[in-house]
């Protein structure tokens, strides 16, 4: 299978979603439109198809063809605050440990969540949220480096991000998606927790009038947090 070809027409695909120029549900071409555009046989044109539907970037239909696939949708019930708020609340202490806030590139699924092109700057940070001495969260942010130049530079001991993105760009939307993981080795170590554990995974996107400014995964361990 023509390897160039293959990856061509995966990034072509590719770009027309994360410019917006394809939103969701759009109907992309067929295997045969993109069999003739990128001279390929239909085999390297299905495969290059089915891949982005592995990877949820497409819905495919027997008999109508392929789609853009929507952002996992929120649920109207659950309205997600802030961690730190949360365990004050409570008349607890919160504190955090930072593991990781550094620049990257963005990913295809940082892309797309993020409505960037591949390889775009972003930030990354990585945070350990504690309730007293009991680890109660592990959050993982990816910023747009671009809205929030700043993000890199912060003491994430002072202040949350959410707090943070809060204060110098006002959120105006969010989505999010709730669901049971099984805790990875990496979500084990930091969460300390014993193996097998089932977590809490709040998946959030939020947006400012500039549009999507961070993208983020939340990990609760199940014993210890619920949604109210």
């Amino acid at each position: 299978m023509p390897a160039a070809k293959y990856n061509s027409i995966k990034q072509f695909l590719f770009n027309e979603i994360a410019s917006g120029r394809w939103p969701e549900h759009h109907r992309v071409p067929s295997e045969n439109e993109l069999a003739n555009q990128f001279q390929v046989s239909r085999m390297t044109a299905r495969r290059a198809l089915q891949e982005l539907a592995d990877e949820g970037v497409l819905l495919r239909t027997k008999g109508l063809g392929s789609f853009v696939a929507p952002f996992k949708s929120q649920s109207s019930l659950v309205q997600v605050q802030n961690i730190e708020h949360e365990i004050t609340q409570r008349g607890q202490r919160h504190h955090t440990e930072l593991i990781t806030l550094e620049s990257r590139e963005s990913d295809q699924e940082v892309s797309i969540a993020l409505s960037l092109p591949i390889a775009s700057p972003v930030f990354f940070a990585a945070i350990v949220h504690y309730q007293d001495d009991l680890p109660i969260q592990l959050e993982a942010r990816y910023v747009n480096a671009r809205l929030v130049p700043g993000f890199i530079e912060q003491d994430f001991s002072q202040i949350t991000p959410h707090d943070y993105l809060s204060k110098i760009l006002p959120l105006t939307e969010a989505d999010h998606l709730v669901e049971a993981v099984l805790a990875d080795r990496q979500t084990l170590h930091y969460l300390k927790l014993n193996p097998p554990q089932a977590c809490l995974q709040l998946t959030c996107r939020s947006w400012t009038a500039l549009g999507v400014v961070s993208y983020t995964r939340l990990t609760h361990p199940g014993q210890h947090f619920r949604l109210g």
